[in-house]
């Protein structure tokens, strides 16, 4: 983290700066066998690309907010930090119906139908493939996000201090808060540059949020972010902390 750094987005952007090949987040899912490794650069793009959406064709506005109804996984790291990119409020697990504009999973889809705003639908596959047949009421991001822009630069400048994080349990931090408490979270798990955080907390606690994602990109480090980790023993867990050389694990 650079003393500049304001917003979770500086901290994408001085990870991109330092070493954007580096790897910043590994994704398995174990219950289809899907492994997905994104570099500093391929996450910032995706980054680039879903908040150009978010702002250019479902015209969201900072201080709007984004009911992100998705569990922990690569594309749900990339929409969080769009969010935080283009100043609206990200809600992971949120209320759809007091949403401006929701993104579903393919679990919560009846779900988002309460967000009368634009929603969005993810399929979750692996690759970041469609759905076959777009969901009735829903835009599908793996059509919408490829033609986006690969650069990304916000209408307004984004405020630190506007609200930026919603989270279930009612905590609302502003972008500033964020950044100082992912710092926090970081030297609180003793994360330095270079460590590997394997975590299998969701997304829609501020602890899951900090071990998958936040706290290594505050500290340098990198994520190994797993779904559905239930299904591997433990023999085939400590394989895999062994093969992605993890300092750090939080289940």
């Amino acid at each position: 983290m650079n003393a500049s750094d304001r917003t979770p987005a500086d901290l994408l952007r001085s990870a991109l700066a330092t070493d954007p090949a580096r790897p910043l987040l590994t994704f398995y899912d174990d219950a289809t066998g899907e492994r997905v490794e994104l570099s500093v650069a391929t996450l910032a793009n995706w980054v680039a690309k879903t908040a150009n959406l978010l702002q250019d064709e479902l015209s969201a506005q900072p201080g709007d907010r984004v009911a992100l109804l998705l569990p922990a996984h690569w594309q749900t790291a990339a929409w969080l930090l769009a969010c935080f990119s283009a100043g609206v409020v990200a809600a992971p697990g949120g209320e759809a119906a007091a949403a401006d504009v929701v993104v579903s999973g393919p679990d919560t889809l009846e779900r988002a139908l309460a967000c009368s705003g634009e929603r969005m639908a993810l399929a979750l596959k692996p690759l970041g493939a469609r759905f076959p047949q777009p969901p009735r009421g829903f835009a599908d991001y793996a059509v919408e996000v490829p033609s986006q822009g690969d650069r990304f630069v916000p209408y307004a400048p984004v405020d630190p201090h506007a609200p930026a994080l919603a989270l279930p349990d009612g905590t609302e931090l502003t972008g500033a808060e964020v950044t100082a408490r992912a710092l926090e979270s970081a030297r609180d798990s003793g994360l330095t540059a270079g460590s590997r955080m394997l975590s299998a907390l969701p997304y829609d606690t501020w602890d899951g949020l900090a071990a998958g994602l936040l706290a290594p990109l505050a500290a340098g480090g990198s994520v190994v972010l797993c779904r559905h980790v239930g299904e591997l023993s433990p023999e085939a867990l400590e394989r895999r902390r062994e093969a992605e050389r993890v300092t750090h694990t939080v289940m």
